[in-house]
């Protein structure tokens, strides 16, 4: 099965990062970018590093987007460059278009022209942090969704010693664990009959609103 091809526009610190994890997973990345010294940075990792400013005219029509499947536009502090690069990639039939934007109305732009996906980097960093503080026994906090999220939490010392099907999470609290951390090793295959130690981690999917009520709650039996 052929891997998709990615066009990185924008290479800031999030499209860098993008496009570098992106490269060295072994995808083909087009990484584009007005600031030589930042396509030269990443010339070492994408199939197609090039200096290029998209709001010069012709520019865009240039670029060779017909065997790309996704493109990242990650030049949200320039909306003009931003709005431009969207287009053109919905235009020329890029199947999935996402967009960094610096802020409400340039997202509700971005969206109204055709992006398929609008992030706030900054802005959903901040809420990670937030809720990390606010969550009580999490390690760390990831949502999912606006309903769903995953977290990670230590094994409660309530628990050790017990297997899950013995706790019955899913029954009791309504969540299910997906992966059990311990040191550097992460296990997804986990045997619900095997007792839980101190200091393993604990990967939990569940409802927000769950989450919310277990992140207080006392486990005890």
């Amino acid at each position: 099965m052929k891997k998709k091809t990615f066009a990185v526009i924008g290479l800031g610190k999030f499209g860098y990062a993008v496009a570098e994890t992106l490269a060295k997973s072994g995808y083909e990345v087009l990484a584009v970018d007005g600031d030589n010294e930042k396509v030269q940075a990443i010339a070492p990792y994408a199939s197609y590093p090039l200096c290029a400013d998209v709001t010069e005219p012709g520019v865009m029509e240039s670029l060779d987007f017909s065997n790309v499947d996704v493109a990242v536009i990650g030049i949200s502090d320039h909306m003009e460059a931003s709005i431009i690069a969207t287009l053109y990639a919905k235009e020329a039939g890029v199947s999935y278009v996402l967009v960094k934007a610096n802020g409400v109305l340039h997202g509700h732009i971005l969206k109204k022209i055709g992006a398929d996906e609008v992030i706030f980097p900054e802005y959903n960093t901040g809420v990670r942090v937030a809720k990390n503080f606010i969550s009580g026994r999490f390690k760390d906090f990831f949502e999912l969704s606006d309903e769903v999220s995953m977290v990670e939490m230590h094994v409660p010392d309530t628990w050790v010693g017990k297997s899950l099907i013995e706790l019955d999470l899913r029954g009791r609290y309504g969540i299910n664990v997906i992966a059990i951390k311990e040191g550097e090793n992460v296990t997804i295959e986990m045997n619900p009959q095997e007792p839980l130690r101190a200091g393993q981690t604990l990967g939990i999917v569940g409802k927000n609103e769950i989450l919310s009520r277990l992140s207080e709650t006392n486990y005890q039996d």
